[in-house]
């Protein structure tokens, strides 16, 4: 399988997608590196710690645990994980390996970013969302009450390793969450990637090995195309929002606690699809068929309560409103996307209702 390459204007790193990468991991840890620093949680240590021990063979390695979940990622699990590693004598020379899923991810490098003023990462991810997107890129960052990821930096890898083989460990529900957000990409930047999510999704859901390399590939290769030509989403990498502006309000409205991301970022999809046609962006063909793919991949937990107008509420707060005006990601066709701003108000509550509605009626 490939190796991409993520080239900045500061970095250049590697995104190596192979089954059994996590065996090259001593090789992308600098000679000068000094003590290593394991962020995970439990549940992914007691899975894959014989894996992780094996690929660091004598390399000594300390384990900072912190526990999952969205609604614990905040400034708080930060600086518990940094105290931790000032007490077991970190420094400059120290090096932080994020391993696990988005949030190990997120927090891991964020920690990283900070920690005297910066020390590097290496990105292991464990779960299909984090193969796909979060760990590529740079983006770190913790949440707030008030919307996620609102604090946070960029801050790049020395590599990123994705093992397909870890992801037989997953549940279905956090495989399927991850599917959302390959679907996303080939909405945004691959039709050939959407057709093959949605004409062949028995073999996607049952972890068909070939087709699993081949979404997380080209999944990858997106990113890794789309981040080299705009690190700090000055442009171009506003396009992989698609979905996550009305998503990520989805999330704070439920604290958190009621949805994986992935699972919002369908609601988020569906919904700006149906803004898309309301805007006369997007044709009414190519919305049921962007639907028709996201239902293929599974129904979402019950939304009851939840409603357009509080949604809508909390889009002021997103990362993506700048100087009061909220911008989307609009698909124009399978493949091609636009940003957008200023869109009136009642249609973004007329969209957002259609997909509160099409989820109560599923």
């Amino acid at each position: 399988m490939p190796t991409f390459v993520v080239e900045t204007p500061r970095e250049r790193y590697p995104v190596e997608v192979s089954r059994g990468a996590l065996g090259s991991l001593a090789a992308h840890i600098p000679a000068r590196a000094g003590k290593l620093f394991i962020v995970t949680t439990q549940d992914v240590w007691n899975l894959h710690a014989a894996r992780m021990q094996s690929a660091l063979g004598s390399r000594a390695f300390e384990v900072l645990l912190f526990p999952g979940g969205e609604e614990r990622k905040r400034m708080a699990s930060v600086e518990a994980l940094a105290d931790q590693m000032v007490q077991l004598g970190a420094d400059r020379s120290s090096l932080v390996i994020a391993f696990g899923g988005g949030i190990a991810g997120d927090l891991g490098g964020f920690l990283a970013a900070i920690f005297m003023r910066g020390i590097p990462v290496i990105q292991v991810p464990t779960t299909l969302l984090a193969q796909v997107d979060a760990a590529v890129g740079g983006k770190t960052g913790a949440n707030l009450v008030g919307g996620k990821n609102l604090i946070g930096a960029f801050h790049q890898p020395l590599a990123v390793l994705i093992d397909p083989d870890v992801l037989t460990t997953l549940p279905p529900r956090e495989y399927r969450a991850g599917l959302f957000e390959v679907l996303k990409c080939g909405v945004i930047r691959s039709p050939g990637l959407f057709e093959r999510m949605a004409n062949d999704s028995a073999k996607v859901l049952a972890m068909d090995p070939a087709i699993v390399e081949e979404i997380i590939a080209e999944s990858v290769r997106i990113k890794a195309e789309v981040v080299s030509a705009d690190e700090k989403e000055g442009g171009l990498r506003r396009i992989l929002n698609y979905g996550h502006t009305i998503g990520h309000a989805l999330e704070a409205e439920t604290q958190y606690k009621h949805l994986l991301h992935g699972e919002a970022v369908a609601f988020g999809m569906r919904a700006v699809g149906h803004l898309a046609q309301l805007t006369g962006v997007c044709e009414a063909a190519d919305v049921r068929r962007m639907n028709d793919a996201i239902s293929a991949y599974g129904e979402l937990p019950s939304l009851a309560g939840i409603t357009a107008g509080s949604l809508v509420a909390r889009l002021g707060s997103d990362k993506k409103t700048i100087q009061g005006k909220v911008h989307f990601v609009l698909a124009e066709s399978i493949g091609s996307v636009v940003v957008r701003s200023g869109i009136e108000e009642r249609l973004i509550h007329e969209a957002t209702g259609m997909a509160l509605r099409e989820l109560a009626a599923a």
